[in-house]
């Protein structure tokens, strides 16, 4: 394999892995050379129902400790689907943001950016200074954290274009862009990856032509191996493996086949077929400590996956990167519902022409994406019993068609149909056309680094001695993705103001600062 060391090509253009904006100065902080350590109060309300129904609200408060090497070290991405429109357009804005590349476009000259990317491109309400203004700090400079211009990066592929190659014919980027990063680029190629068949759209047959052969058994030991070569050909301190391959099909969740861990393996090694390509991917990542992050729709977190994860104390994420269409379904119907808006009906049609499209027009692959777009609005509905009874669910009707000339262009159009006061409607038409790579790759950047910061950062409770991660199913990625996996019996958010303000919030946790809120008491209330 030829990964991309980025760490060596040239100095970061702005800020570097591990840089912070600010110190805390308080009693709950201690900085030493290799930790920030907090001490924190978690505030909550618990609620109670007594047997007539009043509810009794008490506040409850756990103690935190929260612990977070500051070190960041050498750190590799390898992204399973490498030579496809996200991992070659990734790769390529990220050789083009590490060197300082412009080029030309209509308009004039256009400089590399991270735009699009909630780490790299938005900032976070630190406080306010002596004149009760607002004071703002880069998101990811609260705590330290890896910068995308240090990142190694390699990974799979069942294509084995080179990533010039790749870049060319996802026909995303501008072509004087891609002139300028092609030759670097072209001497990057894929490791072979998994391929079956029944797993993604007979369409992409074509394209399979560097796929690992063998057993399912020995195709798990080749990615163990594959992933600790490339940790030790490039002198890695961790790396992170990330989804961003075709949309497969659903896998059946079977008794004794995926249910547990133990199970798991045994069907690896046996060879069942209902195993998928990403759940192999998932299983490998675990099993040499590289937290692994499923960026596609599929159900490859089967319950064996994150009980093998919770018992190897590794990380996994997931589903389904956020890029687009969900993300303002899940602004829009958080604010309708909060509102007091009854949204009725949800109409959502795309149609799109990359690769991911083609594939998608397959009935068993559409399905593993319906699925992750239909449950968006799923915990607003639930919180308002004022507008909804008890099972009672807005219409939601989604459909993705393929249509090759629009290429990498998405086209989304929703139609949003709510009840208002004394029983009026409400339409809401939105037309959304993005481009589909460059919406979904600084998600993968976001995810990478967030994903990365939690294998830095441990906690311990009032009365425990031991130092320990958090919990191997990452909930806090939520806002990056579509259908969010959380820990067994835990609720899903989807809202995504919800999600933005607990990732904020925690990274607050870790340095000892209280929550963000809007009360803005200093200014409503006479001193």
């Amino acid at each position: 394999m030829s990964p991309i060391n980025l760490s060596n090509s040239a100095p970061a253009a702005e800020g570097s892995s591990g840089a912070t904006a600010f110190q805390v100065d308080s009693p709950n902080v201690r900085y030493t050379d290799d930790w920030i350590e907090s001490s924190y109060a978690y505030d909550t309300t618990a609620v109670s129902r007594d047997a007539s129904g009043q509810l009794t609200a008490r506040p409850t408060r756990v103690q935190y400790e929260f612990r977070t090497q500051k070190r960041v070290g050498r750190v590799g991405l390898m992204m399973v689907g490498w030579g496809g429109n996200n991992g070659s357009t990734l790769t390529a804005s990220i050789l083009a943001n590490k060197k300082g590349i412009s080029w030309e476009t209509r308009k004039g000259p256009q400089s590399a950016n991270y735009f699009g990317s909630l780490m790299m491109a938005s900032t976070v309400k630190l406080g306010v200074d002596e004149q009760l203004k607002d004071v703002y700090v880069p998101f990811n400079q609260v705590v330290p954290m890896v910068h995308p211009n240090d990142v190694v990066i390699g990974g799979w592929d069942i294509n084995s274009a080179n990533i010039g190659d790749a870049m060319r014919r996802a026909q995303v980027l501008p072509v004087d862009l891609q002139r300028r990063v092609y030759d670097e680029l072209a001497q990057l190629k894929p490791l072979p990856s998994v391929y079956y068949p029944d797993f993604i759209a007979a369409n992409q047959e074509g394209r399979a032509n560097n796929v690992i052969g063998g057993t399912k058994q020995e195709q798990l030991d080749r990615l163990r191996q594959d992933i600790r070569s490339f940790k030790q050909a490039n002198g890695l301190d961790r790396v992170i493996v990330m989804w961003t391959a075709n949309t497969e099909r659903y896998a059946d969740l079977l008794a004794g086949v995926n249910d547990t861990a133990d199970n798991l393996l045994q069907a690896i090694a046996g060879g069942h077929e209902e195993v998928s390509p990403s759940t192999l991917f998932a299983v490998a990542s675990i099993l040499e400590g590289a937290p692994f992050v499923n960026g596609s729709p599929q159900n490859t977190l089967v319950p064996g996956v994150i009980a093998l994860a919770e018992r190897e104390r590794s990380f996994v994420g997931g589903d389904d990167f956020k890029s687009g269409q969900t993300k303002i379904k899940s602004v829009l119907a958080e604010f309708l519902v909060n509102a007091g808006i009854k949204p009725l009906a949800i109409t959502s049609y795309n149609h799109l022409g990359n690769n991911d499209g083609h594939n998608l027009s397959a009935p068993a692959q559409f399905r593993s994406k319906e699925i992750s777009k239909s449950s968006v609005v799923d915990d607003m509905v639930g919180a308002n019993s004022l507008l909804y009874k008890k099972g009672e669910h807005p219409d939601h009707t989604i459909v993705i068609k393929y249509v090759p000339s629009v290429g990498d262009s998405k086209r989304a159009l929703d139609e949003y149909v709510s009840e208002i006061f004394m029983g009026g409607l409400n339409t809401i038409s939105i037309y959304n056309t993005c481009e589909d790579s460059l919406l979904a790759s600084p998600l993968i950047i976001d995810l990478f680094m967030m994903t990365e910061l939690m294998t830095r950062v441990s906690y311990r409770t009032a009365g425990d001695a031991d130092w320990v991660p958090f919990h191997s199913v990452l909930s806090i990625l939520s806002y990056m993705l579509k259908a969010p996996v959380v820990p067994p019996n835990t609720p899903v958010v989807n809202a995504l103001a919800k999600q933005r303000m607990a990732m904020e919030n925690i990274l607050r946790a870790f340095v000892g600062l209280a929550p963000n809120n809007e009360m803005l008491l200093e200014h409503k209330a006479f001193h």
